[in-house]
C-alpha cells in the first residue's frame, strides 16, 4: 500500500471506529456497519467476525460480508485448529497465502476461491472474545500497515461484544433468578413465613437463594444457599441445585441425607462449583425442625424468654468437591410456639468495613421472637439501612404463630 494511500486508509479506518453514532448501534448494526467498511477500505472480497461460545473452546461464525453461508451454516472452529483457530490460540495476527484443507478447516473458504487471508484476534478486557478476518480472491501479501488497521478495526469490534455480553449476561441472570425465587410462600396454619433478596450493589445477581415447598405429610421444606460466584454462570448452578434438592427433597425424608445426594451432584455435573447451603424440614403439627448445614452461617433460633442462639453444632463442610461424601449429620429441635428462626446469606453480616463477629452479635441481638415478617422489616433495617451491601443478601424468617385461645361459650340461666 503506498504511503499516500495508507495514509487516507488509516484516516478513514479511524474515523469509521470513532464514529459517535456507532455508540447508538445493537452489536448486529455495529457488525453490518463496520464489516461494510472494512470490506470496502481494505478492499477485499471477505470479513468475517467469529465469536468465542460460552464454553470458550470454539469460535462461531457471527457476522460476515461476502461469505454469508458462514452464519448460515453455524460453523464454528475449535481453538488452535486451522487459520482462525491459530488466531484465537496465539492472541495474535496470523496471515496465510495459501487456502486449502491444509491451512483453513473450513471448506467454505477455499470453495469461495480466497487465495490470501488475515485475521486478528478479538480481546476485550483482556478476554478474548472472538476473530476478525478479511480474504480475498486474489494474490496479495497484507503489510504491516493493514494488519495494524484490522487491529484497531478488531479492537473496536470487541468492545462492542463485551459490552453487549455484559449487559445481556446480567439481564439473563437478573431473569433467571426472579423467576427462580418463590413467587410466593405457602400459607401454612400456625406458622408464617416472609422473605427478602437484594442483588449486591457491586457484583449483581450471583448464586443466593432462598426456597420454601411443602412436603407430604404436612412439612414444610425450607432453603438458604449461595453458590461461589457471581453473574450468569453462579446463577445456571444455583438454578440446577435448586431443582436437584427440590426432587431429592421428594425422595428422602432427612436433610442429610438430601444434601449427601446434591453434594454428589455437584461434585459429579458442577465441576469445580462450591455452594454453601442450609436445608430444614419442618412438621407443621408438632413443630419439630431437622436441619443440616453444609458449609453455610449458621440459622439463628429465638424462643420466648431466652436469647437467640446460633444453630451452629450443625454446620458442616460445603457442597461439591465430595467435601462430605461419607454422610452429612441432621439436628433435631423443637420449635414451640412463638419460636422464630431464621435463614440468611452472608451477604446479610459481612460488610468491608466492619468486624465480622460484631455483625454476627447484631444479628444475633435484633432477633427475637416476633412475626416472620416483623423480623424481616426489623433485620433489614439493622443491618443493612441505608448503606448497600456489597454482596447479594437472601434472608428467609419462619415463626410458630401462638394457637389462637379457644372461644368459651357463656351459658346464660
Amino acid at each position: 500500500m503506498g504511503r499516500d494511500r495508507a495514509s487516507e486508509t488509516r484516516l478513514r479506518v479511524l474515523e469509521a471506529i470513532t464514529d459517535s453514532a456507532l455508540r447508538e448501534l445493537d452489536l448486529d448494526k455495529l457488525f453490518e456497519v463496520l464489516l461494510g467498511r472494512v470490506r470496502e477500505l481494505l478492499s477485499v472480497d471477505t470479513v468475517t467476525v467469529l465469536l468465542t461460545d460460552s464454553g470458550g473452546g470454539h469460535l462461531v461464525a457471527r457476522a460476515t460480508r461476502g461469505l454469508e453461508e458462514e452464519v448460515f451454516q453455524g460453523v464454528r472452529v475449535p481453538i488452535g485448529a486451522g487459520f482462525a483457530g491459530r488466531v484465537a490460540q496465539r492472541r495474535a495476527p496470523v496471515q496465510i497465502t495459501h487456502v486449502d484443507q491444509s491451512t483453513v478447516v473450513n471448506p467454505l473458504l477455499w470453495q469461495r476461491g480466497l487465495r490470501a487471508m488475515l485475521g486478528v484476534p478479538m480481546v476485550a478486557a483482556g478476554d478474548l472474545v472472538g476473530v476478525l478476518h478479511i480474504g480475498s480472491v486474489v494474490d496479495r501479501r497484507f503489510d504491516e500497515e493493514e494488519v495494524d488497521l484490522l487491529q484497531l478495526i478488531a479492537d473496536r469490534l470487541a468492545g462492542g461484544v463485551g459490552a453487549h455480553r455484559a449487559r445481556a449476561e446480567r439481564a439473563a441472570a437478573s431473569l433467571l433468578q426472579d423467576s427462580l425465587l418463590p413467587g410466593r410462600l405457602p400459607s401454612t396454619e400456625g406458622w408464617s413465613l416472609a422473605a427478602r433478596y437484594v442483588p449486591g450493589a457491586d457484583s449483581g445477581v450471583g448464586g443466593d437463594w432462598y426456597d420454601v415447598f411443602e412436603l407430604p405429610g404436612g412439612r414444610l421444606g425450607l432453603v438458604i444457599g449461595d453458590v461461589v460466584g457471581h453473574g450468569l454462570g453462579a446463577a445456571v448452578v444455583m438454578g440446577r441445585l435448586r431443582s436437584a434438592l427440590r426432587a431429592y427433597a421428594l425422595e428422602f425424608d432427612d436433610p442429610g441425607q438430601v444434601l449427601v445426594k446434591l453434594d454428589r451432584k455437584a461434585a459429579h455435573f458442577e465441576h469445580s462449583t462450591m455452594a454453601t447451603v442450609a436445608y430444614a424440614v419442618i412438621d407443621t403439627a408438632t413443630g419439630r425442625m431437622d436441619l443440616s448445614v453444609a458449609g453455610h452461617p449458621p440459622p439463628v433460633l429465638a424462643v420466648p424468654g431466652e436469647p437467640a442462639r446460633f444453630l451452629d453444632e450443625a454446620v458442616e463442610p460445603p457442597v461439591g468437591f465430595n467435601l462430605r461424601a461419607g454422610g452429612r449429620r441432621t439436628t433435631t429441635l423443637q420449635l414451640p410456639p412463638s419460636a422464630l428462626v431464621v435463614l440468611y446469606t452472608d451477604g446479610l453480616v459481612e460488610r468491608r468495613d466492619e468486624n465480622l463477629d460484631d455483625r454476627m452479635d447484631l444479628l444475633r441481638g435484633v432477633a427475637s421472637a416476633m412475626p416472620a415478617e416483623v423480623a424481616c422489616v426489623r433485620l433489614m433495617s439493622e443491618l443493612v439501612g441505608d448503606h448497600p451491601a456489597s454482596d447479594d443478601i437472601a434472608l428467609l424468617t419462619v415463626h410458630h404463630e401462638t394457637a389462637p385461645e379457644p372461644h368459651t361459650a357463656v351459658l346464660g340461666g
